[in-house]
């Protein structure tokens, strides 16, 4: 069984080019369910039944996995069955009627429009590190954009007299306080971060190379305890917070869809439901037989 397994794997990365940490993940689901198969004497891919692909997942669920684990081990076999039934090495793809477990969405953290012009305004001197970081938390807010975008921009990425932002295949636009605050950068702090180094990276660290997300995680929690922000403060909060915002301010979800970079419309659903528990919340404490 390891062996097709393998052959599968081989496929993702040659041909597929899929990333590292799938394929890892695609052999990590596969060789457990080989091993789970072997158990049971069964050793080639073709002898396995609808009903025994069944009773695996009832297994990971009686092991207490997660819905997620589960829906990823799911996910797996149905690509691994549906190469093998492409490659007419298996005659039926029996991974059809198997249906992964429903996930609950979390709702994301937020943190409110006060406690956002908080941190935003940390940075608030003249140094070049201090100019970057305003720069660089105005723009997260302004674009909400993933920090992996983040700190991957260059300078052609950013259309300063349009103020939008070209963003792998999507354009944002952004506000005038995010575009005083990249100018001011632009102007007064990156070069002087990058001293004698040339780089096209918009957001340099003090060795004139681009900001590490590692980096950007510290900076933002360090300014968030100066902002006497209790929650936990990590860069997806102002990125949920910006879609947040916008929402309970009246844009169109299929607008905050496309500026999130979102495939599916139902992924950006959930903060529409944000705004009703917030007025839920406002209701409360507000109404005076709330």
């Amino acid at each position: 069984m390891e062996q097709v397994v393998d052959s599968f794997i081989e496929y993702l990365t040659n041909i597929k080019k899929t990333s590292e940490n799938t394929t890892m993940s695609y052999r990590r689901d596969l060789y457990k369910w080989a091993a789970y198969m072997a158990q049971l004497g069964i050793h080639a891919p073709e002898s396995v039944t609808e009903e025994q692909l069944k009773d695996y997942v009832a297994f990971l669920e009686a092991q207490q996995f997660k819905a997620t684990t589960i829906s990823r081990s799911i996910a797996s076999l149905k690509a691994f069955y549906h190469y093998l039934f492409k490659e007419h090495l298996v005659n039926d793809d029996i991974t059809e009627n198997i249906r992964a477990p429903k996930i609950e969405k979390k709702i994301p953290e937020i943190i409110s429009v006060e406690e956002t012009i908080r941190l935003l305004e940390q940075p608030s001197g003249d140094s070049p590190k201090e100019l970057r970081d305003r720069a660089m938390l105005e723009l997260l807010y302004a674009t909400g954009i993933r920090v992996s975008e983040l700190v991957s921009l260059s300078l052609n990425d950013v259309d300063m007299k349009a103020g939008v932002l070209n963003c792998k295949e999507r354009s944002i636009p952004f506000g005038n306080k995010a575009k005083r605050a990249l100018t001011k950068y632009i102007q007064n702090g990156r070069a002087a971060m990058l001293e004698d180094y040339e780089s096209d990276v918009l957001f340099v660290n003090c060795s004139g190379s681009s900001m590490s997300r590692q980096g950007f995680w510290k900076l933002i929690k360090g300014y968030a305890r100066k902002a006497g922000i209790d929650a936990e403060i990590t860069p997806h909060t102002l990125r949920h917070s910006f879609a947040a915002h916008l929402v309970e301010n009246g844009a169109d979800l299929r607008s905050v869809q496309e500026m999130m970079g979102h495939s599916d419309i139902a992924t950006t659903q959930i903060y529409a439901n944000m705004k009703g528990n917030h007025l839920r919340e406002v209701y409360k404490k507000a109404h005076p037989r709330g």
